[in-house]
């Protein structure tokens, strides 16, 4: 569900994590294939096929809950972000974090505001994004 893609976050760099979510997703993306996905999970052909070629960095955390859903292996598109969410947050509060010190110590160039707005859902994040806010949150709480 993304933030179990990998058994050891925090060991990762965040090419590294973002590229474990990206290989979640393209086996469910491979099991049904990316028109079939696309248009069950309402993404872009493009970026359905950008994962399932390689890379796609800049795909959004809801269109890669979108195309998990497609599988009975994940609960639906919604179930998967609130989990996201509260497994970041919940990390963020073990950790004793604020969205400040998120800001100032991932390469983002994202201010704490954005970064509290995208992991509330107010504004779009992308696998990106939150590889780097999950790796050093996953990193803090290995400390």
């Amino acid at each position: 569900m993304l933030y179990d893609a990998a058994d050891d976050p925090a060991s990762l760099s965040p090419a590294e994590l973002r590229e474990a979510y990206e290989a979640q997703i393209r086996t469910v993306v491979d099991s049904v294939g990316v028109e079939t996905a696309a248009a069950d999970a309402g993404v872009d052909e493009g970026r359905v096929a950008a994962v399932a070629d390689g890379a796609a960095p800049d795909m959004r955390v809801e269109d890669a809950a979108a195309l998990l859903a497609l599988s009975e292996d994940y609960p639906d598109q919604e179930a998967i972000v609130l989990e996201l969410r509260d497994h970041l947050l919940m990390g963020m509060t073990t950790g004793v974090l604020d969205v400040d010190t998120i800001a100032s110590n991932v390469d983002l160039d994202l201010s704490g505001q954005e970064i509290q707005q995208a992991l509330e859902g107010r504004i779009p994040m992308t696998l990106e994004q939150l590889a780097a806010i999950h790796g050093y949150i996953a990193e803090r709480n290995d400390r």
